[in-house]
């Protein structure tokens, strides 16, 4: 190894924290600090005077001027976005409202009342889609209540008047 010992305690000096190289340089492996620099770059890296994010959807993120996705950096302009609603809310009786209403119908009938209880649930997944700069890519936000799919649709609206 050609490469002095990068534990500054070995030669005496003084601990300095943080990477020993400048931000965004490699580190001889490859990989870097920070952001990549080059044309897959986010516009909003710091130091680059971007701002912050004005919208994040799973794990799509939207700048002042670009999309940062896992996928890499899409311009704003022109992008498409699209939901796909994959969630179903269910409704059903829960084990407690039957046992309530076998015990209290013995008593009195008016232990079927319990029966009347019911129970929502909803499973599934709201799927966010977007479309710029010849690259696509996708995403999915989990479905927390039968209003998710409002609140998705809110965000993408946005992202549609930032988009124009």
């Amino acid at each position: 190894m050609t490469e002095p010992n990068p534990n500054p305690y070995v030669d005496g000096g003084d601990y300095q924290w943080g990477p020993a190289q400048p931000y965004g340089q490699s580190n001889g492996y490859g990989y870097g600090y920070g952001y990549p620099q080059g044309p897959l770059a986010p516009t909003g890296a710091p130091g680059t005077g971007a701002g912050v994010p004005l919208l994040v959807l799973g794990d799509i993120t939207v700048l002042q001027d670009s999309i940062v996705t896992p996928n890499g950096t899409m311009p704003l302009k022109g992008a498409v976005w699209n939901a796909t609603d994959m969630s179903r809310t269910e409704e059903h009786i829960p084990t407690h409202s039957i046992v309530l209403a076998v015990v209290f119908s013995v008593l009195c009938l008016l232990g079927l009342l319990f029966l009347l209880m019911k129970e929502k649930r909803t499973t599934g997944f709201v799927q966010v889609t977007v479309s710029s700069g010849g690259r696509h890519h996708a995403t999915m936000i989990p479905a927390t209540g039968p209003d998710t799919i409002h609140w998705v649709m809110g965000q993408i609206n946005y992202a549609r008047s930032l988009s124009v």
